[in-house]
């Protein structure tokens, strides 16, 4: 008789059943459901071969697919061995793909901009630049993932971009036809014009450039089902400002100042833009407000005042309550995270700024998503 203690041989359903629980890491799906399961078989000795297509033959995270196919099967009972093999979608396999990941939708659409969508967007603007208005992006995107929100962030400031440093992004985005698979750092999704131009140098562009440029990261990155989208934008009130309002309507503002009263008034500037593109604004945001002293103390090194003065003014210009949605005290932990790519709120979560950020990320992941340009979904009443 056989040895009745050797587990028996893996069916096919069971290594599929393995499979499916094994996502690619940048489209967030599974391997099974996105047909890049070219075929698994295992023989009597328990050795399994595995082919998976790949979307892109330069696929950067190929080594990923491949460790985690692996373990996958390994902890099924029977596999005694794992052989993974790659291979490269077919142009006809990549329209499907792009297809299916698009539901069905039109090309070039921008998801955000439809009545159904369910991701609230936040616009983070301010008057004058230095006010920490990247910092404050990146670590409101870092702590709403942590708080299990689906996260991705836009790095609009076209001229000025800084965003993939703080977020630790080295890679850059892979491209499937005309769909751009954006990276992924502390489990947000990213995408910004530094990842495209070659070193460090400079963007020369002009308006219409940069509304195009803007467009397409809203309608050609496969972003998936968003909880919020954050866009970074240039300091001011110029091109990006305008586009951003013209491609998605309910984007909310964020506006965010330094407690200077000059930066305040420049501030004011930046959020009364929501009068003439009729956007809502979310609420005023005071970066650098005081530092903490050894002692306990706070010295107010750019004075105090702004962030609340800001927020007055701009409920008086609107008519409607403009909050103050927090004060971001002067932190070296928040510098040192955005020069490291590790956001304070994960790095130093309960140091002075990391606090008062995860304390704003909440707020804003809590607030009930308006019904402003939405389809409510209701039928007039026969008469």
């Amino acid at each position: 008789m056989g040895d009745m203690s050797a587990p028996a041989l893996p069916s096919h359903d069971a290594l599929l059943t393995a499979l499916s629980k094994v996502n690619d890491p940048e489209i967030r799906k599974p391997i099974t459901e996105l047909g890049m399961v070219k075929s698994v078989d295992v023989d009597e000795a328990g050795h399994v071969e595995l082919s998976i297509y790949l979307t892109v033959s330069g696929c950067p995270m190929k080594d990923t697919l491949r460790n985690d196919s692996t373990a996958a099967l390994q902890a099924v009972p029977g596999v005694t061995s794992v052989n993974v093999t790659l291979d490269v979608m077919s142009d006809e396999q990549r329209t499907a793909l792009r297809q299916q990941l698009r539901g069905g939708t039109p090309e070039k659409e921008i998801p955000f901009a439809q009545p159904n969508s369910l991701t609230r967007v936040y616009a983070v603007a301010s008057g004058k630049g230095g006010v920490g208005k990247s910092s404050v992006t990146v670590n409101l995107a870092a702590a709403m993932a942590q708080q299990g929100l689906r996260v991705g962030v836009v790095d609009a400031d076209v001229y000025g971009f800084s965003v993939p440093r703080m977020l630790g992004v080295e890679q850059r985005p892979t491209q499937v036809d005309d769909m751009i698979l954006p990276p992924l750092s502390h489990d947000v999704k990213v995408i910004s014009i530094g990842m495209f131009v070659p070193g460090n140098q400079p963007v020369v562009w002009r308006g219409p450039m940069l509304h195009r440029a803007l467009q397409q990261f809203l309608g050609d990155v496969f972003w998936g089902d968003l909880d919020v989208l954050l866009l970074d934008l240039p300091p001011g009130t110029g091109d990006i400002a305008i586009s951003v309002a013209q491609l998605i309507p309910t984007a909310e503002i964020l506006v965010v100042t330094t407690p200077q009263q000059a930066a305040a008034e420049v501030a004011e500037r930046a959020g009364s833009i929501a009068l003439q593109t009729h956007q809502r604004i979310a609420g005023v945001i005071e970066n650098m407000s005081w530092l903490e002293l050894a002692d306990g103390t706070r010295q107010e090194i750019f004075g105090s005042g702004g962030g609340q003065a800001v927020a007055d003014s701009l409920s008086r210009s609107i008519g409607a309550p403009v909050p103050l949605l927090g004060q971001i005290p002067l932190d070296a932990t928040l510098r040192e995270g955005g020069d490291t790519g590790n956001p304070v709120v994960l790095g130093a979560p309960d140091s002075a700024a990391g606090v008062a950020l995860r304390g704003i990320a909440r707020g804003l992941a809590t607030r009930a998503r308006g019904l402003a340009g939405r389809s409510l979904g209701l039928t007039p009443a026969g008469r």
